[in-house]
């Protein structure tokens, strides 16, 4: 029986188009996170030749970026030489708290830029392409060599995690809880947000220990050192002893075995009682639109791990000792709690 194919319409080929010249659109919002274009327009400085000197680039290849922004909607101009930033480009200003300039940077770096260059190759042997790309085991030891691009990375992800901290802090329960501990928490935003929320509750970041100062330099600007702790070590080896275990955006980092690892680590100190909080992504039916399924090929091709469906979720918390007790969304996130199994 043979298939009748729809044929393509004018807009189908529009959308191609898009799709694949989506990459030039990358790097030109990368040169207008690292020439500061949103803070400059916001200072008043409106005019390429400005901007140029400021930033020590070329006035005439600035021009033809400014000009390439407002044609994506990130500035307008009445008379093509002065400028005026758009809601849209402020959310790259460096004093927003929320800001995406970290994360429009270390996205386009070379750290993610390369591997995702060799992407059809991840597709056809199911690795990632970090070491191909850059001769590292992992993109973590490539950011251990490469600092200024681990701190844009840790940057942004800090910059994420307050957007969605609120979120997660309204929807987990802590009355009761002793200490919550962030495990791979970096900055500890998640955890501090959870603190802030309830008086009563200590919180703490266990992370590697070149990351855990900027958790506890966070922490006493806000006042909550008296009741915050940071420890460094390796979650793979095993964590410190806590009544609620959260780990942000950390299980789709790894493969199914190391989840499982990670997992168990946090059951073996968990206090009896106590919970472990998954916060990740949930990928939803074949064909739902969402963040979800562009961030499961981001980990493919970038650390070997995944987004999950619930059911695998499941899975990994039965090969770890545990049982789902509670699924819950938070912003982007879901919340996905579990206990040990008696």
């Amino acid at each position: 029986m043979t298939t009748v194919r729809p044929p393509a319409a004018a807009h189908d080929y529009e959308r191609m188009m898009a799709m694949v010249t989506g990459f030039w659109v990358t790097q030109t919002v990368r040169a207008a996170a690292l020439y500061n274009l949103a803070d400059h327009l916001a200072a008043g400085t409106d005019t390429a030749e400005a901007i140029a000197g400021a930033e020590s680039t070329d006035p005439d290849a600035t021009r033809r970026l400014l000009r390439t922004c407002a044609s994506l909607g990130l500035m307008t101009s009445p008379d093509g030489r002065h400028f005026t930033g758009t809601p849209l480009l402020s959310t790259l200003q460096q004093d927003d708290p929320h800001s995406l300039r970290h994360f429009a940077i270390s996205q386009s770096a070379p750290g993610h830029w390369l591997p995702w260059g060799r992407f059809p190759e991840a597709v056809r042997t199911g690795r990632h392409q970090v070491t191909a790309a850059h001769g590292a085991a992992n993109i973590f030891d490539y950011f251990a060599k490469h600092l200024d691009e681990a701190s844009s990375f840790t940057e942004s992800m800090s910059n994420l995690s307050r957007a969605s901290a609120l979120d997660i802090a309204a929807v987990l329960d802590t009355r009761g809880v002793t200490l919550a501990l962030d495990v791979g928490g970096a900055g500890g935003d998640v955890v501090r947000a959870m603190m802030r929320a309830n008086p009563e509750l200590d919180g703490g970041v266990f992370d590697l220990p070149h990351i855990v100062r900027a958790a506890a330099e966070a922490a006493k600007a806000e006042g909550l050192d008296g009741r915050f702790t940071t420890v460094g070590g390796d979650f793979f080896e095993s964590v410190p002893p806590a009544d609620l275990y959260v780990l942000k955006y950390i299980l789709h980092d790894w493969d199914d075995a190391e989840c499982v690892r990670i997992l168990r680590n946090c059951r073996a100190h968990l206090a009896e009682g106590g919970r472990i909080a998954v916060v990740d992504h949930l990928v939803g039916d074949t064909g739902q639109p969402g963040l979800a399924p562009l961030m499961d090929m981001n980990m493919l091709d970038m650390t070997g791990g995944r987004e999950r469906q619930l059911t695998e979720f499941d899975a990994l918390f039965t090969a770890a000792g545990l049982s789902r007790v509670k699924v819950t969304p938070a912003g982007a996130f879901a919340v996905i709690e579990a206990r040990a199994t008696p």
